[in-house]
């Protein structure tokens, strides 16, 4: 193993301040925490840099978007992760809380898209759904006859849409510190409170507009901060909590193996763990579309978003092996088109995109959240 002991004071000038870090001994390897749609891909990367250079290969952790984030924000030195993967962009909070424990300069990767998909074993029929049908089998409250928000009555999957089984509705998926559950609540959750008017009309509504909207849908004036967006987001984004869905952890292999012994589940998980596993599971079709390669890049599948991972720029020249790690990276024989990681099912991002990011990486430029 390469190994290197560094006794260094580094004195780093960042946003017009200088930060002095005092770092004993320093790791000889990269430290990497974060999601876990993004570890399988962060894994590949590092152990073909591992195998490749004189560096040891970093270690990877997986520890969900928010969990990572919030370990990554906690401080510069060895003692704290150099990057942290996100299946979501870095909250506005999470930014400012780093930038208070002194992390100010933070290089955003995008490095490249996946699709969340509902997935259920080859023992069990294809589900097809629609954003509607996910909202009304998962949310904790949902309009009831007269319109007025109720406690989510749904038992079965026939409850909600006659087409769909006569099974009790069962969905396996991530906690609150997950990114794949955030994104999931914004793009499938949203996406199905839209399509009732009040909810939708909710959502836009400002000033004086507010009250009368929540009146409609039963919810008390103060429920929530009055700001139409902020009440349909706080609806919209409740998951029940009588046992239809179950909390399965950041460990997306551990879903895929619960689905295989419960046929009549659904697990929600990123699409390369679909794409890895597609000999005992299968997707479900959203809104007309299934969960492809193809549908996720040209943007038909609904529930996909963008995948990324942050980098402390105080951490490059002190921690051996970062450059290194972000070159591959961003290289082409990596997240190109014909890359090794579209392979484990991560879809590339255009080449225009791919440019920009591999550019900011070069230049460590600095993200800037307003």
């Amino acid at each position: 193993m390469y190994t290197k002991t560094i006794s260094i004071i580094a004195a780093t000038v960042i946003g017009g301040s200088v930060l002095t870090t005092n770092i004993a001994t320093a790791r000889d390897y990269v430290s990497i925490v974060g999601s876990s749609t993004v570890y399988p891909f962060a894994t590949t990367v590092a152990e073909q840099f591992g195998k490749s250079t004189k560096f040891a290969t970093p270690k990877v952790e997986s520890t969900g978007s928010g969990g990572g984030l919030k370990l990554f924000c906690s401080g510069i030195g060895v003692t704290h992760p150099d990057i942290s993967n996100a299946s979501r962009r870095i909250k506005k909070s999470e930014y400012d809380k780093c930038q208070a424990n002194g992390v100010k300069d933070i290089i955003e990767v995008k490095v490249g898209y996946d699709g969340i998909v509902l997935a259920n074993s080859k023992k069990s029929h294809p589900m097809k759904l629609s954003r509607r049908d996910i909202f009304l089998a998962l949310a904790k409250m949902v309009p009831g006859t007269d319109g007025k928000l109720i406690d989510n009555p749904n038992k079965t999957w026939k409850d909600i849409n006659a087409s769909l089984p006569n099974t009790k509705i069962e969905v396996l998926g991530p906690p609150p510190t997950s990114g794949t559950r955030d994104a999931f609540a914004e793009l499938a959750m949203e996406g199905g409170a839209k399509t009732f008017d009040n909810m939708k009309a909710l959502r836009a509504a400002k000033g004086d507009a507010v009250k009368p909207l929540m009146a409609k849908l039963g919810i008390p004036e103060n429920a929530f901060n009055a700001k139409g967006k902020n009440v349909f987001k706080r609806v919209a984004h409740s998951i029940r909590e009588d046992g239809a869905y179950v909390e399965a952890g950041e460990n997306d292999n551990l879903i895929v193996q619960k689905l295989e012994a419960n046929p009549n589940a659904l697990g929600i998980f990123g699409f390369s763990f679909l794409d890895q596993n597609e000999d005992k599971v299968q997707g479900s079709s959203i809104d007309g579309h299934m969960p492809t390669f193809e549908a996720i890049s040209d943007g038909s599948y609904p529930v996909s978003r963008p995948l990324f991972f942050y980098v402390k720029k105080a951490h490059v020249a002190v921690i051996p092996g970062i450059s290194g790690y972000l070159a591959e990276f961003t290289s082409d024989k990596a997240w190109g088109e014909e890359g090794y990681l579209a392979d484990k099912g991560m879809i590339p991002m255009p080449g225009a995109e791919r440019a920009k990011f591999a550019s900011d990486v070069q230049n460590l430029t600095p993200l800037v959240l307003q």
